[in-house]
């Protein structure tokens, strides 16, 4: 997926775009058989008239089947948007819709779009339910549809760019569609969606608006489909682990709703340890130390280091120690570390990162994603962002960071492009519409946030932190599982490993938190025997938590 750069507080570049989506509704059937006909529901079209003028909700259905485990699972398939506000949809005060031209005046309002899949014939209440959305901020949510867990899978192949059409969707046998029915919501404004009303970005696109949103999209859909008494579940990519820790406070606190689960993919909630702050932020080394173990498994993983053990976990403990230990000392002493120190520190992350010694004594032992990408495999070839283990050729030798993200190219066109036929001729839902993907917000996105206790929005970078640790407390059953790819450079991993042990909460709680790592990247899906074993955690999590 091609990524665009996000900011914190609006300080460009800041973060790679993290990722790294009635009337009728439809489900796929399995690769190779023919589609059922889609189910009209006559209360409202398909596709309404002025659907880009006038907001309404709109849905298809259908059926069809997936196999997991070697046993099919028939199932409905349910794609459409929904229409959410933000204030009051009922002030009277507000001129009709087309009252003297004055939409603008409206309260606002989005048309968030989704797909949703039920196992069975027909919807059963009983089961687990899981809301489903990737991140950016600004993205939609086909990578995890058409990547992890929907009933169709695009392929992709390893650490290469995948060919040009015709792409290869198959019938994904690690859909989570045995463990729960699924909903994939995409964010406002992305999709099918759009934005109607006054000040209608400022009332969507933030962090805690946002968060109201996908509130306020939980709450409609729950109702609409009878699923209150269901075990619920929420799973978020990327920004969608910030999302899902400020969502959770706001169910829990604003809908009195509780959740069974959250799930946690590619973690950030707090951007002060993104590999990226220190540019803005000087003087703050943590993230340094953080990314080091994913400098560590990219070395590794490229041949780069000398005298590597053959397995990637016989190596990072060892780095894990060193980044928190001798590195983070010697990064805290600044410029009273003494020069004999100095080049023992350089030697060693030699050794761990495979960079020049002479190169890290002269970046002051301090090197951020962009650097270390770019200069790892030499001066023609930059590894990826997302997902390491991809390269491509540099962009300008001359740059101090990489121009783009491997992965990001090498994946995006394969999902976009399968998503938008699945969509119209699997589910029968988009004729004559534009789905987005993505749309470029790290100049319009509101980072600051409210957390809970603090009287209105912080200044600074987002730190969601003090939310996820909130709803633990007010909810000591809530669990949590975090998943992440030990080739992430976006994301790394162990600095999510560090999120989670630093929550502002009582150590009894540690309890409820459960972590697994991959052989990935940011979507750890891409690679199959990853998507095997996040399937298998995933599954196992949502059926522990779904017993009374």
């Amino acid at each position: 997926m091609r990524m665009k750069p996000s900011c914190l507080a609006g300080l460009p570049v800041l973060l790679a775009a993290l990722c790294a989506g009635g009337a009728v509704a439809a489900t796929a059937p399995s690769p190779g058989a023919p589609p059922t006909a889609a189910q009209t529901v006559p209360a409202s079209p398909a596709l309404p008239p002025g659907l880009h003028r006038t907001l309404r909700d709109a849905h298809r259905i259908t059926h069809g089947s997936v196999t997991i485990g070697g046993h099919p699972i028939r199932y409905e398939a349910e794609a459409g948007v929904m229409v959410v506000h933000i204030g009051d949809p009922m002030d009277e005060d507000a001129p009709p819709p087309g009252a003297g031209g004055e939409a603008a005046a409206q309260p606002p309002a989005a048309s968030m779009s989704y797909v949703a899949y039920f196992k069975g014939e027909h919807e059963d209440p009983r089961r687990p339910i899981t809301f489903l959305y990737n991140g950016g901020p600004g993205s939609s949510t086909i990578w995890l549809h058409m990547g992890a867990f929907g009933p169709v899978r695009v392929v992709v192949s390893g650490d290469r760019h995948v060919p040009s059409a015709p792409y290869e969707v198959v019938n994904n046998e690690y859909s989570l569609l045995d463990a729960s029915d699924l909903v994939f919501v995409d964010a406002p404004g992305t999709g099918f969606g759009h934005l109607r009303g006054k000040d209608k970005e400022k009332a969507f696109w933030g962090v805690d608006q946002d968060a109201h949103a996908f509130a306020n999209f939980i709450v409609q859909f729950l109702s609409a489909h009878d699923r209150w008494n269901s075990p619920k579940f929420l799973f978020g990519e990327s920004y969608g682990t910030t999302r899902s820790a400020a969502l959770i406070n706001v169910l829990e606190n604003d809908k009195s709703i509780d959740f069974n689960g959250v799930i946690l993919l590619s973690q950030i909630l707090n951007f002060d340890d993104s590999i990226d702050a220190p540019q803005f932020n000087p003087g703050v080394d943590l993230p340094y130390e953080l990314a080091l173990p994913s400098y560590a498994a990219t070395a590794w993983y490229h041949h780069k280091l000398p005298g590597a053990p053959a397995k990637l976990d016989e190596l990072l403990p060892a780095v894990e120690q060193f980044a928190l230990g001798a590195y983070a000392q010697a990064l805290d002493a600044g410029n009273a570390l003494g020069a004999d120190r100095k080049a023992a520190i350089a030697q060693q992350l030699h050794d761990y990162t495979g960079l020049p010694v002479a190169y890290l004594e002269q970046a002051d032992l301090r090197i951020n994603g962009g650097e270390f990408e770019k200069t790892l495999l030499g001066p023609d070839t930059t590894t990826g962002r997302l997902d390491a283990r991809f390269a491509g050729p540099t962009l300008d030798p001359m740059s101090k960071e990489a121009g783009y993200d491997p992965q990001s190219s090498a994946i995006a066109s394969a999902y976009v492009s399968a998503f938008n036929d699945y969509v119209r001729t699997r589910l029968k839902f988009g004729d004559a519409m534009i789905y987005k993907p993505e749309i470029d917000l790290w100049k319009t996105w509101d980072y600051t946030h409210q957390p809970p206790g603090a009287p209105a929005k912080l200044p600074g970078p987002t730190n969601v932190m003090p939310d996820l640790a909130a709803a633990m407390q007010q909810d000591p059953d809530l669990k949590i599982q975090l998943n992440g790819g030990y080739y992430d450079l976006a994301t790394p991993f162990f600095a999510a490993m560090f999120e989670m042990q630093h929550l502002p909460m009582q150590a009894s709680l540690e309890k409820n938190i459960e972590m697994h790592f991959y052989p990935s990247g940011h979507m750890v899906y891409v690679y199959e025997p990853a998507l095997k074993a996040l399937h298998a955690n995933v599954a196992a999590f949502i059926e522990r938590n779904s017993r009374r």
